[in-house]
């Protein structure tokens, strides 16, 4: 069969990857994707948002299974305009993919159905919501209500960066008809794990968790990113934890879609943080977590062709995991998360060993057919090891081969876990 990722980053990458080594398809394409890429699949030059050049595509090749990465097609409804066209397309519609795109819809769900989340308000008035950042004081997170690819949540921990953050989202519109409506939000403390898992309906099959660090430097300091790294298994997390989020987060979640009429089927991610009260959502997303995906999907022993089919049909199915440890590290240009530039030559990633993993997510290539940076996040390296230590040996040995002008990344990923390790 041939399947359609439709996507252009790393998570995208990694399903791809994951797709051909599939027995049951013959050939990947992959919907814009990037030159990253071609060494798994075919590159289809069709972006994210023209759902009907990309129906006409899968008609014309015979694609048998297309898998959206990304969020925004989702949102907008992607998955109905393939399924109108009798096209099989694994992720929500929609209708489900709404608590993606709305986090006041989210709230109120996860308070209707009891889903345990921090305590939280919704406003669209600069001036009430400065009243309430007085009643209630930092630290606090506030976030936007709409989707701003992953930069629209902010953690103040002084009333000088609540107010400016309000003034950013409300007054001066930063993300438009995403930031009309804010939620400030308690702000909570504790050890965070990223949980997925594939659903159809009331059918959950959760993934094996991973962790990343969502800050720009070492120590978890620096400004919030879309994230700078991230490992899986996550041996500080125990494993009666993971239980309590299955039937108290992700269970309970997918059980209140078929309620409300929004049956979802595709990827809940859950961002996990474990209180002293137990487990409790910081956020929901509607697909595969990035760079959660990279880390987690080598572990998978299933086929991940076989497995998406057999969500879609709601068969009983048994994931099954390697006991490895994988770890992940971004790599990103200069000035991430603020303004970056593009061009810079990434000298030295070509002699890096097979042993990694490289999964592309802004690159594109020079004249002379180099990789060049294309945008914030570049690229993640991912190693394999019997532990966490042998996997970050590993990876940190092989980005020494990197010239470092013009891109930054982490020397420290993992390293709440191995501390525990070893502790």
């Amino acid at each position: 069969m041939n399947v359609l990722v439709i996507g252009r980053g790393g998570r995208e990458h990694a399903l791809a990857k994951k797709c051909s080594m599939s027995k049951r398809v013959q050939t990947v394409f992959v919907a814009p994707g990037n030159p990253g890429m071609e060494d798994v699949a075919e590159l289809v030059p069709i972006s994210e948002e023209n759902h009907y050049e990309l129906i006409a595509f899968a008609k014309k090749h015979n694609v048998s299974l297309t898998i959206i990465g990304p969020e925004t097609p989702l949102v907008n409804g992607i998955v109905d305009d393939f399924k109108a066209a009798g096209l099989q397309v694994f992720g929500p519609d929609k209708q489900a993919a709404i608590i993606e795109g709305s986090k006041t819809f989210l709230n109120k769900l996860m308070k209707t159905y009891r889903i345990p989340t921090a305590a939280y308000a919704t406003f669209t008035d600069f001036e009430t919501a400065l009243l309430h950042l007085d009643k209630v004081g930092v630290p606090i997170v506030i976030k936007a209500d709409g989707l701003t690819d992953g930069k629209g949540v902010v953690v103040a921990h002084t009333k000088e960066e609540a107010v400016e953050a309000l003034l950013e989202l409300l007054v001066q519109a930063k993300f438009g008809e995403a930031s009309t409506s804010v939620i400030m939000e308690e702000f909570l403390e504790g050890e965070e794990f990223s949980l997925m898992a594939f659903v159809n309906g009331k059918n959950v099959y959760p993934m094996e968790i991973a962790q990343g660090h969502k800050r720009a430097f070492d120590g978890d300091t620096g400004p919030n990113t879309e994230g700078m790294g991230a490992y899986s298994p996550v041996p500080q997390i125990p494993k009666y934890v993971i239980s309590d989020a299955i039937e108290l987060i992700l269970e309970p979640a997918a059980y209140a879609m078929v309620a409300e009429d929004r049956s979802f089927t595709g990827v809940l991610y859950a961002g996990v943080i474990v209180t002293n009260k137990g487990p409790k959502v910081i956020e929901l997303h509607a697909c595969f977590g990035d760079p959660e995906t990279q880390v987690v999907l080598p572990r998978l022993k299933n086929d991940l062709v076989e497995t998406l089919l057999a969500v879609l049909e709601g068969k009983s199915y048994e994931l099954e995991w390697d006991t490895a440890s994988v770890i992940g590290v971004v790599i990103a240009a200069e000035g991430y998360p603020d303004e970056v530039a593009i061009g810079t030559q990434l000298v030295g990633l070509d002699t890096i060993s097979a042993d990694l993993d490289i999964y592309h997510s802004s690159t594109s290539k020079n004249e002379n057919g180099e990789f060049v940076t294309n945008g914030s996040r570049v690229v993640l390296a991912t190693a394999k090891g019997k532990d966490l230590l042998t996997a970050q040996t590993l990876v940190y040995k092989e980005l020494e081969k990197i010239h470092e002008e013009g891109v930054f990344w982490r020397s420290d990923i993992g390293y709440r876990a191995i501390q525990y390790d070893f502790s």
